[in-house]
């Protein structure tokens, strides 16, 4: 696994050995990436914002994020050993100071201190968490008004946003299925 843009591309991440972590391919990765810089779906600039990456295992969208420009990242993982990895990642590529790691559940997020132009959601395949984890993005105020928010999911797996969530495009990628949210109006 690498970094696939920005001013660390091609530098390397771990990925822990026998882990039962799914990294995003790096073909996804930079499609997502692609697709945030050069299309509408995302309205403010990836380059200085703030972002959320849930169920961060490697950190590898963070990482790529800040890679990119993006000003902060913050990575929430409830297992130590992805935590641990991700850490590592964050420091071998000097990006430490420019992120915050949360080891907690990510359908049970405190609230928010300040609130994110994107959220990057990769819970474990048909684990049915993607929904709870964007009620709790929404209700703890984790994302600004014009927020774009992307789960990663199983290609063929089943998914109904919340309600107060607009559904903007979908992409498949091999085995991997991106599917690009907003809140709706009046969605907070």
């Amino acid at each position: 696994m690498r970094i696939v843009g920005g001013s660390l591309r091609g530098r390397g991440l771990e990925v822990p050995r026998g882990s039962d972590l799914r990294p995003t391919a790096d073909r996804a990765r930079e499609a997502l990436f692609n697709i945030l810089q050069h299309s509408n779906l995302m309205s403010t600039q990836l380059a200085g914002s703030r972002i959320l990456d849930l169920f961060a295992g490697t950190g590898a969208i963070a990482c790529e994020a800040l890679s990119r420009g993006a000003a902060h990242a913050t990575l929430v993982e409830q297992d130590r050993a992805a935590l641990a990895c991700a850490r590592a990642n964050l420091a071998a590529l000097g990006l430490a100071e420019r992120a915050s790691v949360l080891q907690t559940d990510a359908t049970r997020l405190p609230q928010a201190t300040l609130p994110a132009s994107f959220a990057y959601l990769d819970p474990p395949y048909r684990s049915g968490l993607a929904a709870p984890a964007l009620d709790g993005l929404a209700d703890g105020g984790w994302l600004a008004a014009d927020a774009l928010v992307v789960v990663e999911l199983a290609a063929r797996e089943d998914f109904g946003a919340p309600d107060r969530f607009t559904v903007r495009d979908e992409r498949r990628y091999g085995a991997a299925r991106l599917v690009f949210l907003n809140l709706s109006s009046g969605g907070e």
